[in-house]
């Protein structure tokens, strides 16, 4: 038996275990030296953690377009990170126009409404003219050809909006009604941290009852087991996919506005760091599964905010926060190391992998 042991570990296997056990040797060493020193009081810890589910509540709807996409059709849209990008960089300017007109702080919930639709249209509209122009054509390719397209498309939209709306930063302003914060248990809450949250969770259900229980849902699953049989079955498959694309555009200029209320500023780059984190989060829970997406999407917001304090601090790390990115994707790799196919994630089949 030892032998049998022997022939299946190899050197690669030895390296990778060592470094997850390295990780996790870190991450004990370290929490346990923050929480002996007592830095940071429980009302610290708790604001970090709301800090961190509202930023996984933006990182939640970018992950669904990922992961929808790679669910019917088994490839990574790079292009997703643009497409989140032009709706919310196109409602800035909309919410300029209806400061014009005297709407914004006047009537907010409708003046939200305008500028939530506009995001998502453009968003979806976005979405589903890269999937009918630059990938239907390349469905039969080789799966290389689709990636490097998705990369040429994501440059593309990049600097078509850079040129349209300029390569500035523009600011989406304030709305009166999300100023201030409740007390909720004694925790402070802000009304923009709180906004995201349930919008985050109350989209997620809504697209999840899309999936699980509509018809459309059923030939998006259908799809993606087997588009040839699907097809023969009496299903639209370009029609499926295209709806597909639209519904991770939808939500990703849904949640384009969701993070304009937490981080204000909007420019032609601004899709890139949060759809890298969105994509993370989508390998993280288990991508091409729904509530994975959101699961591992609200982890890594939490690993992200309270992660730097907890980790490092303890060990005298400066300037801990300025390394929430790398505990970030170092979590997201010993994770990998323990469960390849991620929290919630199915263990594909050779014919899908």
């Amino acid at each position: 038996m030892l032998r049998t042991w022997r022939q299946r570990i190899t050197v690669s296997d030895v390296i990778v275990w060592t470094i997850g056990l390295a990780i996790a040797v870190m991450v004990v060493y370290g929490s346990a030296k923050t929480l002996a020193l007592g830095k940071y009081d429980t009302a610290t810890w708790l604001d970090l953690s709301i800090t961190g589910l509202a930023l996984g509540g933006v990182y939640a709807l970018i992950a669904l377009g990922y992961t929808l996409v790679y669910g019917i059709l088994r490839m990574i849209n790079f292009a997703h990170s643009e497409v989140f990008m032009s709706g919310p960089f196109t409602a800035a300017f909309a919410a300029d126009g209806l400061i014009a007109l005297g709407w914004w702080n006047k009537y907010p919930l409708l003046s939200l409404l305008i500028v939530l639709v506009v995001s998502a249209t453009v968003s979806a509209s976005i979405a589903t003219l890269v999937e009918r122009i630059a990938y239907r054509p390349l469905r039969t390719a080789p799966r290389l050809v689709p990636l490097i397209t998705a990369i040429g498309v994501s440059f593309f939209l990049q600097y078509t909006f850079r040129g349209l709306y300029g390569s500035g930063i523009k600011g989406f302003p304030a709305m009166d009604i999300f100023k201030g914060f409740f007390m909720i248990a004694g925790i402070r809450v802000f009304k923009t941290q709180a906004t995201v949250i349930v919008g985050a969770i109350v989209l997620m259900l809504i697209l999840y009852a899309i999936v699980q229980w509509t018809k459309m849902g059923k030939a998006m699953r259908s799809v993606s087991e087997d588009k040839e049989v699907a097809a023969l079955m009496g299903i639209d498959v370009d029609k499926t996919i295209a709806t597909t694309f639209a519904l991770g555009g939808l939500a990703a200029g849904l949640g384009g506005i969701l993070y304009l209320l937490l981080f204000p500023q909007a420019h032609f780059f601004m899709g890139f760091i949060p759809s890298i984190k969105a994509f993370t989060a989508a390998v993280l829970g288990g991508i091409g599964n729904v509530p994975g997406a959101f699961l591992g999407a609200m982890l890594l917001g939490l690993l992200e905010s309270v992660g730097p304090s907890l980790f490092l601090d303890g060990i005298g790390i400066p300037a801990a926060y300025q390394l929430k990115d790398a505990i970030a994707f170092t979590i997201l790799v010993f994770i990998l190391i323990i469960r390849p196919s991620g929290i919630l994630g199915e263990r594909l089949t050779q014919a899908k992998a």
